[in-house]
Formats: structure tokens, C-alpha cells, sequence
């Protein structure tokens, strides 16, 4: 079972080419579940449903409830902004949280939840997009607490181990991703644990989805670093969910298109019906 996790942008930048090469990236991968952030609807268009539909997937959607300042940043007070998940499955429950930040910085991040109707096996599927400001490692911990008690209410009911997505805008030893994982600190919700997909990849492998490798990324002069995941938790009976292959994806231009500032994760799981 092949999982993506990618953050499309939004509408930034030239978000019409980039729109086909988003869909043409997404047709090589052939995933099963995707988790998008920053994910746009206007005027009766929803990006996630079109590349659902062209793609032959289900699609789940869940609009940020605050999108105020992200339609300041492009001067648009119409354009919705959110996280979607696309199934190969059906999405039997869905649920959607907002995170908690400061008032001064809500920008009305949040986390969905789909339930899929997987073969032998319901799969508890989840996507999310924390804060982004570096300083913010604070309202990012306090977003993980909120983010692990949601998967704890709707994780149970299936031997599946649920899958946690997203751009979490957080490095890889930071003080938020050990307490997601649960497994170098206290987990936020005991006893759950969510291991980082990435432990499973070549330690060769290129590993930033952040990357100044990207033009988009190049004129923020940020440092290249992973901050985009997929956690998982431990398999289930005869290792069902364990992380067969992981590595990095989407990173280069398409016909000349980057698709996104942020480069996808894909996670290869041993899937429900055993393949």
C-alpha cells in the first residue's frame, strides 16, 4: 500500500501550470492514499476533488475555519484554503480538528481524519498542518498533544495501525516530532506510539522536503531540511502496516513546472490484503 504525503502550495506562484504538474507527479507515484495540505476551493472548484477524479480516488476535505490571512497574503477573499486525503478505498468516517495557536497567530491550521474502507481491514488515516514559524516549537507541541489525542479516538476498531501525515513545518530532532513519536519522550497520549516512516530509509537518501534545491524555497534563504512525515504505528497481527520503503518524491520540475515549495514522502505498507 503506497502512502503520499505532499503540501501543494496553495495558490502561490504559478499555481495554473503548477496544478498539471501536481496531477502528472501524483499519476507516476499510482498511490493509494495521499495526504494533502494547503489544498484550494473557489468558485466551485476544489483541487483535491479535481485530482481525485482524475486520478480515480475518493476524496475527503476539510476547509481551514479561519482562512482570513492566508486570502491577505494573495488578495483573494475568496479562495478556501485546507487538507484533503484521496483513497483508493472509501472513506467510511471523517472528522476534522482544529489546532489550537495563539490568537495573534491562528491561522486556522487543522487535522482530518478519514477512516477507509481498506480490504480485511478499515484504515485509520490522518492529515495535518502545523504552524509554521520557526520560533514556534511551542505551539507545535502544544498541536501534537491535540493531534494525538484525535488519532487516540479514532484509531480503535481495526488491527490497521493508524497513519499520521502532513507537513508539521518542525526538524526531525525537534522537541514536537520526539513527543509525536512517543518513543524518545513521553508520548503525548500514553502508551501511543507513532513511529517516524523515515527511521525505515537509506541513510544516503536525499531526506529535505524543504530543499533550496527548489527555486521556490531558495529565495526564503532557509536551511534545506525534512519536515514533512508519515508516522505510523507499531504493526498490526503478522506485521500489517509495517514501512517496507520510504524516500523522497515530487523533488524536481515537471515539463519545467516545480510543483510545489515542498518536496512529497512516499511509504510503501504492507497492506491489508498482504501485498
Amino acid at each position: 500500500m503506497r502512502i503520499v504525503t505532499w503540501n501543494l502550495w496553495w495558490r502561490f506562484g504559478p499555481w495554473q501550470a503548477r496544478q498539471k504538474a501536481i496531477l502528472t507527479a501524483l499519476r507516476e507515484l499510482r498511490p493509494d492514499v495521499v495526504g494533502l495540505q494547503e489544498v484550494w476551493a473557489a468558485d466551485g472548484e476544489n483541487l483535491a476533488e479535481w485530482l481525485a477524479g482524475e486520478l480515480g480516488l475518493h476524496c475527503a476535505w476539510a476547509a481551514s475555519p479561519a482562512p482570513e490571512r492566508w486570502r491577505r497574503r494573495i488578495g483573494d477573499p475568496t479562495v478556501d484554503i485546507g487538507n484533503a486525503v484521496l483513497s483508493r478505498w472509501p472513506v467510511v468516517d471523517r472528522d476534522m480538528l482544529p489546532l489550537p495557536a495563539p490568537a495573534d497567530t491562528d491561522d486556522g491550521r487543522l487535522a482530518l481524519y478519514a477512516r477507509l474502507a481498506g480490504p480485511g481491514h478499515d484504515i485509520p488515516f490522518f492529515t495535518t498542518h502545523f504552524t509554521s514559524a520557526v520560533h514556534a516549537s511551542a505551539v507545535r507541541c502544544r498541536q501534537v498533544a491535540a493531534l494525538a489525542e484525535f488519532v487516540g479516538r479514532h484509531r480503535g476498531g481495526t488491527s490497521f495501525p493508524p497513519v499520521v501525515t502532513g507537513d508539521l513545518n518542525a526538524w526531525p530532532d525537534s522537541d514536537e516530532i520526539r513527543l509525536l513519536g512517543g518513543y524518545k519522550t513521553a508520548p503525548a497520549v500514553p502508551r501511543q506510539v507513532l513511529l517516524d516512516a523515515w527511521e525505515y530509509a537509506d541513510p544516503a537518501a536525499p531526506s529535505a522536503t524543504w530543499d533550496a534545491a527548489n527555486p521556490y524555497v531558495a529565495r526564503t534563504h532557509e536551511p534545506s531540511v525534512r519536515i514533512d512525515y508519515i508516522h505510523v504505528g507499531p504493526p498490526g497481527p503478522g506485521g500489517l502496516g509495517h514501512v517496507r520503503d520510504v524516500r523522497r518524491a515530487c523533488d524536481g520540475p515537471v515539463d519545467g513546472v516545480w510543483p510545489s515549495d515542498h518536496a512529497a514522502v512516499v511509504a510503501d505498507l504492507a497492506a491489508p490484503d498482504g501485498t
